[in-house]
């Protein structure tokens, strides 16, 4: 059984939740740049990776519009989002300025 959204970010403090399709070729990049970031933060921040095919009902209600879309949770509250995403190091960067 796949853990919810709400239990990840109540068993973590830092979640970084990847939301993705099989079918998005983007989807299919930012693969390695969030292997790069989830290993600086090592041991602080959790990815956790959502297909908005098999969880339509949670992306809508989080009004997920397009994909990839990444959201950082910090103590199960949510305080960052991006559609696309970015460099490995300028995530780095933003992730940095918004954990605890």
């Amino acid at each position: 059984m796949e853990i919810s959204l709400e239990e990840v970010t109540t068993l973590h403090s830092a979640v970084l939740v990847d939301f993705y399709a099989d079918w998005c070729e983007p989807c299919k990049w930012v693969i390695p740049i969030l292997d790069e970031v989830e290993k600086h933060f090592s041991g602080k921040l959790f990815l956790h990776k959502i297909d908005i095919d098999k969880s339509a009902d949670l992306a809508k209600s989080l009004h997920i519009m397009s994909v990839p879309t990444l959201m950082l949770f910090v103590k199960g509250k949510e305080v960052w989002r991006m559609r696309g995403f970015d460099t490995a190091p300028v995530l780095i960067k933003i992730i940095n300025n918004l954990m605890p």
